[in-house]
């Protein structure tokens, strides 16, 4: 086991579990009245036709997590693949698809990276600042536009609702340190929060010269706003990313010294109007910078890529009653550009890289189009949302294409509700998988946009203490993009091709109790547990000898089981166990053999003391020390310790 270096800390945010707690209470029914944007008209959740998950904050303070990628892992639909740990470079996705395959959310305004979908996860915003996190599995085109394939996730940030501060400072191993303050300021009619948050790590690993190439340096402030004029809501959040991080093997197992710099900045300002006629526009601007060094510091020996996207979207949605029901309606027009020491076509000028020496040498600019139809009706028992979108990219020559969806639910019983939902979808090829041609990577610059469709059914049972939900779906992907390579020939290039169509099955259940509502009991040991699994087969037409990238593997199985306890009146202890069995192989380096993904086990706990103004905690992540991959030949920390302190005025 390697030297563990827990570091003490001094202060802390509030919101860890015990605080977050309620008793005589159901919490579920609470979850049920949150109102979540799983299609064109906000809704209720316990009033949504489409099958949708919402971690709230008493769910995120029960998981033993300090990134959002980190709550992700707990979600049974996600499947997070990390290369470096906390949230350093992490791969999301649902239902077996890609990280390319999904969109992803700041307060409803689409931070989707189209240079790379590794760049998606990378969210400006602290744990604490997080109210709750929208998980909307399937094609979801009628609701979120292009890039949903397999759906979306969501975050929503906190509006202050008070004056104060919070501050976090933590410790832990592997030399990790990090700290964050956040200032609220509410007033009659506007509200404000500002946050800022560093963190800094040596990482678990060397490359083979003894050298760091797992650590890291991150930064990151976030400003969100509120206001009400004449009852025109407003909105608006800023914020920045800054990361300096080994990478590992993260891109080839041949070079272990690479490194990677990105830079992230997210505008937005979003209003809402009251009235017969509601509107709510939106306007923003998301800006990127990527520097990979194949070499660390040694521009010499490879040089440099440099890439900057600029992405500036508007869009607005629209909804009013009649005696049918409730009509939305809305249209969005995203422009998304790059340019690039080595993606897109041969720019006219060269540009040079702000403060390098290297120049821009190519660019690529595209715009998509959407136009969106939907129909809502809710009754007693009954409720049916449809609609479809039309949309049309200037990258591609396809023309308007319609995506059509269709959610009902049905009430059964005032515990039992039954669902079932048709959704397409598409998605347009990312910058990197349409002309990155460098170091042992082929591009299809004539890569078509991939297109999805869904059929889902499942069912929800509410009792009080108990929340119960299941789902069974089938997809049906067409011209679905990977990276393949012929395994039978040594140094064969990875291709990005349409080479997959891809059909799926699959299951999810997910249990949660609440002991001390059940047992009549509100001092109950046991406050919350919760089981869920998911499982997905794929049925994939593709040839023997085929290495695949990204399509042909997917997450088959995933269980979690969850738990939170109060152990004494300040002392909380919390618990989560994944289990996760990975269909897929990888080339092993150096030797040069085909070597299938194991499944695995991972415990993760922390026990906290809790008081009003501030608390205590110390975590272990990886509690068994277990060896597993997420990706092929990049090992994962094994037992990671933290330890921190918070303090809330």
């Amino acid at each position: 086991m390697k030297p563990i270096l827990p570091s003490l800390a001094l202060f802390l945010l509030s919101g860890l579990p015990c605080m977050a707690q309620t008793t005589g209470a159901d919490n579920f029914e609470k979850l049920e009245g949150v109102v979540v944007t799983a299609s064109r008209l906000p809704s209720f959740l316990g009033q949504s036709a489409r099958m949708v998950s919402v971690m709230d904050s008493l769910a995120i303070s029960s998981i033993p997590a300090t990134t959002v990628n980190d709550l992700l892992k707990s979600a049974v639909g996600v499947d997070v693949r990390q290369r470096g740990p906390e949230g350093i470079q992490t791969d999301i996705s649902l239902r077996g698809g890609t990280c390319e395959q999904i969109a992803v959310l700041l307060d409803g305004i689409s931070i989707s990276d189209p240079q790379t979908g590794h760049n998606s996860a990378d969210f400006p915003v602290p744990i604490s600042q997080i109210e709750r996190i929208e998980i909307l599995e399937g094609p979801a085109a009628r609701t979120y536009g292009t890039s949903s394939l397999l759906g979306a996730i969501n975050i929503v940030t906190k509006k202050t609702s008070r004056s104060g501060l919070e501050s976090r400072i933590e410790g832990g191993s592997n030399g990790l340190a990090s700290g964050a303050l956040t200032i609220f300021s509410r007033g009659k009619k506007v509200g404000s929060s500002l946050s800022a948050a560093y963190s800094r790590c040596d990482g678990y690993t060397r490359n083979a010269a003894g050298g760091l190439n797992m650590d890291f340096k991150t930064a990151k402030v976030f400003y969100k706003g509120d206001a009400s004029i004449n009852g025109f809501k407003l909105d608006w959040h800023s914020g920045i990313s800054l990361k300096d991080f080994g990478s590992g093997t993260f891109y080839s197992p041949k070079f272990d010294d690479q490194f990677e710099h990105t830079a992230k900045v997210f505008l937005a300002l979003q209003g809402e109007s009251s009235g017969s006629l509601h509107l709510k526009p939106r306007i923003y601007w998301n800006h990127g910078e990527d520097r990979f060094e194949l070499f660390r510091s040694r521009p010499d020996i490879y040089p440099f890529n440099f890439h900057r996207t600029n992405v500036l979207g508007f869009n607005i949605d629209g909804w009013f009653k009649s005696a049918l029901g409730k009509t939305a309606f809305g249209a969005e027009v995203r422009n998304e550009g790059i340019i690039s020491t080595n993606l897109g076509e041969p720019l006219e000028k060269e540009r040079k890289v702000r403060g390098k020496d290297a120049w821009y040498k190519a660019g690529l600019n595209r715009t998509d189009m959407s136009l969106f139809l939907e129909h809502n009706i809710s009754l007693s028992w009954f409720s049916f949302s449809g609609g479809a979108s039309i949309s049309r990219n200037t990258g591609n020559d396809e023309g308007f294409r319609i995506y059509p969806g269709a959610d009902a639910s049905f009430t059964l019983s005032r515990k039992l509700k039954l669902y079932a939902s048709y959704n397409s979808s598409l998605r347009m090829p990312s910058f990197t998988e349409l002309y990155y041609s460098v170091g042992g990577y082929k591009a299809d610059k004539n890569l078509k946009a991939e297109k999805m469709q869904s059929l889902e059914g499942g069912f929800k049972y509410l009792s009080r203490g108990i929340r119960l939900v299941g789902s069974v779906y089938a997809l049906d992907g067409r011209d679905l993009i990977d990276w393949i390579r012929d395994a039978s020939v040594e140094d064969a290039p990875w291709q990005s091709v349409n080479h997959a169509r891809i059909k799926s099955l699959g299951e999810e259940v997910s249990l949660r109790l609440n002991p001390s509502i059940l047992l009549g009991r509100p001092g109950f040991l046991l406050r919350n547990i919760s089981a869920s699994y998911a499982h997905i087969h794929q049925e994939k037409g593709s040839k023997n000898g085929i290495q695949s990238y990204y399509a042909l593997e997917y997450l088959r199985n995933k269980f979690v089981l969850q738990a939170d306890m109060k152990l004494f009146k300040n002392l909380c202890l919390d618990l989560s166990y994944r289990w996760m069995d990975r269909i897929g192989n990888y080339v092993e380096y150096p030797s040069n053999k085909s070597v299938s993904y194991k499944p695995y086990s991972l415990v993760d706990a922390r026990i906290s003391w809790q008081q009003p103004r501030w608390n205590i905690y110390l975590q272990a992540e990886n509690l068994l020390n277990a060896k597993y991959f997420d990706h092929g030949n990049i090992p994962q920390p094994g037992l990671w310790l933290k330890a921190g302190m918070a303090l809330r005025l």
